[in-house]
């Protein structure tokens, strides 16, 4: 029988990577990431290089010459940016990176190459040319604050190193798992080399859209090196790879609001704005998927939905803290959700996996990578995350005196699924904070029977809080959640099921000081039930 526990992993854990069993991962756990870097996918990285350069020091006085702050600098940082930190972020988290770019004969050039090199990236595919400049953006900082940063950059990129670096990506294509194009503008997608992407992963014959997992691409469609390899457009302007048809676009706002023609709004409102236009973004970025990426407001994952004329939505949320000097989160992002897929998770598992690599290095000043045994830290931190009754009420009133709106839910969560996921995503979609109340094991087992929970309590926190949509978890051990709601007193009682509010013995707890309750969806072909006799029944765990 396949393993129940998404806190136990993969069956056979000690033994090769069960891909099969990755494909039906729903939950983050600490394990995850020490086995995607057990799969060494092959990821090849073609973009525009950028050297960051991080100088800091002390002002204390003036410049004669002008009203300027003199820096006298005491530290000097270099790192790989732009596709460049991609390809570092991807080696990190233990695949196998193929780099192609372009760079110049200078000492940004060098840099770059020793830093990539040293850290695993194969480089024998990015070319060096005596015309071409090497990018390089560098910030001058201090106490904390960026004065200045300084830009340089090539003139003209020069046709023949374009015409050398298109003649590197067929070797570099070969065997690769994973093809990301890092395309922000700076000229190393331009010509030749464009022409050798779209010839070599393109349609060959109108091709066709694909979903997910890619199942509907007929060979004949695209030419060899397409065939079961992913393919990532990370790009200032993604509608001009439409015609590769993508099977994941990665815009942050900015860049989707160039998609659709539109200024986006502020804020909040962008979400929504981003889901009401769901379908233009699909057909603008001709992608299999698009997940939006909205700086601390988390992303949109956005794919076809075979049941409905609607795309199907994914939301995550980022946990973000006071804003530092930090860069380069989405180069993370894209990188962790790369390794991921090509690894075999769901996409959206594999989308939660990277929102929680990002919240990793923007908590952190500087150009900076994500390696796997950061990752797994950051997912252990939710292990031992159940809040205390106390504990929450405080967190939760601290939230409240901010404005926010507080939002409960509870359950006991038992093997999560695709249908509970979804659920906390519609709860949280209810207000700011969202609290989940999870049903203690005694308390499930009088509710479901002496062979349940599968997963101890502990257990399930950790799972429960790893997801990006959950702020604060905790367990409750009275028959209902009604000691908790006067506790907590939320501005929203979300429950999910075959309900009405008037069914339920918590809405007179509710509604008594001005509360909301609202029934979100059940969605009973996911239900653990289900799962459980499915398992039971065949010995595998059912396809997400």
């Amino acid at each position: 029988m396949a393993r129940l526990s998404n806190q136990d992993g993969p069956a056979n854990q000690d033994g090769p990577l069960n891909q099969a069993a990755l494909s039906t991962q729903e939950g983050l756990a600490d394990w995850l990431p020490g086995r995607l870097a057990d799969a060494r996918p092959v990821v090849t990285v073609i973009g525009d290089s950028i050297l960051d350069g991080w100088w800091d020091g002390t002002i204390e006085r003036f410049c004669r010459e002008a009203p300027a702050p003199v820096v006298q600098v005491q530290r000097r940082d270099f790192a790989p940016g732009g596709a460049a930190n991609t390809a570092m972020n991807l080696a990190a988290m233990g695949a196998q990176v193929r780099f192609v770019s372009l760079v110049g004969e200078d000492s940004g050039g060098q840099t770059l190459r020793e830093q990539l090199q040293s850290a695993g990236v194969d480089v024998s595919h990015v070319v060096s040319h005596p015309e071409m400049t090497t990018t390089t953006k560098f910030r001058v900082s201090s106490g904390g604050q960026v004065m200045l940063r300084l830009d340089d950059a090539a003139a003209e990129v020069p046709a023949d190193g374009l015409r050398r670096m298109a003649a590197a990506i067929p070797g570099a294509l070969t065997g690769s798992s994973a093809v990301i194009l890092c395309d922000y503008g700076a000229g190393a997608l331009e010509g030749a080399v464009r022409d050798a992407v779209l010839q070599n992963l393109g349609p060959q014959s109108g091709g066709v859209q694909a979903d997910e997992s890619r199942t509907d691409r007929r060979e004949g469609d695209f030419p060899p090196a397409r065939r079961n390899t992913l393919v990532v457009v990370d790009a200032h302007y993604p509608g001009r790879w439409a015609s590769l048809q993508p099977d994941l676009a990665t815009p942050n706002a900015q860049e989707a609001a160039t998609l659709l023609g539109t200024e986006f709004p502020g804020g909040a409102a962008r979400c929504p704005f981003v889901e009401a236009h769901s379908d233009q973004l699909l057909r603008a970025s001709g992608a299999g998927a698009v997940v939006v990426t909205l700086d601390r407001e988390g992303t949109l994952t956005i794919r076809p939905n075979s049941a409905s004329q609607k795309p199907a939505t994914h939301r995550t949320w980022a946990r973000p803290q006071a804003e530092k000097q930090a860069s380069g989160a989405g180069d993370t992002f894209v990188a962790a959700l790369t390794i991921a897929r090509a690894a075999g998770l769901p996409l959206t598992t594999s989308v939660n996996l990277a929102q929680a690599a990002a919240d990793v290095v923007v908590h952190r000043p500087g150009t900076s990578v994500c390696t796997t045994e950061e990752l797994a830290k950051h997912l252990r931190g939710f292990a031992d995350t159940a809040l205390t009754d106390f504990e929450l009420a405080r967190q939760v009133e601290e939230h409240r005196r901010e404005g926010k709106r507080i939002v409960l839910t509870n359950g006991c969560f038992d093997v999560l699924h695709r249908g509970h996921t979804r659920y906390l995503n519609q709860a949280k979609q209810l207000g700011d904070v969202l609290v989940v109340a999870l049903n203690s094991d005694s308390s499930v087992r009088k509710l479901k029977g002496p062979d349940r929970p599968v997963n101890h309590e502990a257990d399930r926190a950790a799972v429960i809080a790893a997801l990006s949509c959950v702020d604060h978890v905790t367990v409750f051990d009275t028959p209902t959640p009604i000691p908790l709601i006067d506790l907590l007193r939320p501005d929203v009682y979300a429950k999910g099921g075959d309900y009405t509010p008037e069914m339920l013995q918590e809405t007179e707890a509710v509604e008594r000081y001005g509360g909301t309750v609202t029934i979100l969806d059940y969605v009973p072909e996911h239900s653990t039930t289900a799962v459980l006799e499915r398992i039971r029944s065949t010995g595998e765990a059912p396809q997400a």
